[in-house]
């Protein structure tokens, strides 16, 4: 396990990585808001900045990178607004020292209104074209969200690695128990549903707006999975708003993908997973030094208490019927 996997990613060695494929940077950097990888907007001499992403060691296999690479890349040529990698030396994953990196352009934009429902109705319009041509094919590399990877598997994790308070470990285990329990029952409601290519982490911090609509940016979660993943996220507020909201997306999203009504039992399923996972990817990367300094409150009883809470809220809203945008 790499438990602090960019010790030598110091500034000299990001500027030596990119004089590696004839990149010559001005040599000023500047870090940007990510835990996952290592982000830099690099200053290049005679042309704009550009924005260097270095991948987690040993996160995904190279082949995985890559099918990301070429999705974002396709999407790009249908003239749908993603940031795709850019090729250089006829590649756009490159290694050095032990780092792969990638290089792409800075995209400028602001955080989308999502309580405009003409905000919405774009955004579901560019979801939708998304996901039609993620279904043309399948990820051979990359994993799908399901139970066990996103529930049952980083759930056993949390319990496994005294990250949760003792006197809270029995009553998490229980609440997490149930909680998975409500959503098996989401999923067989739910019955066969139809995966597809996701942006995977499509929330609004992932969206930036400017004059020409939504650009969806780091598809570095992308994986197979059900197209409401993709939706659910955008959704906040009470149940009349969020039916509201979906109604809005999905008057876009509909003009070039068919939704199917089915998935909205899949809503609060993936809320569950998702809080989850999110817990057990920070306690994987406890010893990331950045992760303590960002997550202070992490291993405190008060953010456990919090989950349970949470998980307990999510018990219920998976026993109510699902989403209603079309009343």
């Amino acid at each position: 396990m790499h438990t602090q996997p960019y010790a030598t990613l110091s500034p000299d060695t990001l500027l030596d990585a990119l004089e590696s494929i004839g990149l010559c940077s001005d040599g000023r950097l500047l870090a940007l808001n990510s835990y996952e990888n290592r982000v830099y907007q690099v200053g290049m001499e005679n042309q704009a900045p550009l924005i260097a992403k270095f991948y987690r060691p040993a996160r995904w296999p190279v082949e995985a990178i890559l099918e990301e690479h070429a999705f974002v890349a396709r999407l790009a040529e249908q003239e749908i607004q993603v940031v795709p990698a850019l090729p250089i030396n006829g590649k756009t994953l490159h290694e050095f020292k032990g780092f792969y990196f990638a290089l792409y352009t800075r995209q400028g934009g602001r955080a989308p209104e999502l309580d405009h429902h003409d905000t919405l109705e774009r955004i579901g319009r560019f979801l939708g074209r998304i996901h039609a041509i993620g279904a043309l094919t399948s990820y051979r590399h990359r994993p799908t969200l399901d139970i066990h990877s996103f529930g049952e598997e980083p759930g056993a994790y949390l319990l496994e690695h005294d990250f949760i308070p003792a006197e809270l470990l029995a009553v998490y285990r229980g609440v997490l128990a149930h909680a998975l329990d409500g959503v098996r029952r989401c999923f067989e409601r739910a019955g066969t549903t139809r995966l597809l290519r996701l942006h995977g982490d499509c929330h609004a911090g992932n969206i930036l707006w400017t004059d020409e609509g939504p650009h969806f940016v780091d598809f570095d979660d992308s994986r197979m999975g059900p197209a409401i993943q993709d939706l659910w996220m955008l959704l906040s507020g009470s149940r009349e708003q969020q039916n509201q909201q979906l109604a809005a997306l999905l008057r876009g999203y509909q003009d070039f993908y068919d939704f199917s009504p089915a998935e909205l039992h899949l809503i609060e399923a993936l809320r569950s997973l998702r809080l989850i996972h999110y817990a057990a990817w920070i306690a994987r990367r406890w010893e990331d030094p950045a992760f303590p300094n960002a997550f202070p409150w992490f291993n405190t009883q008060r953010y456990w208490q919090d989950r349970i809470l949470e998980l307990r809220e999510q018990i219920a809203l998976m026993d109510e019927p699902p989403l209603s945008p079309g009343c």
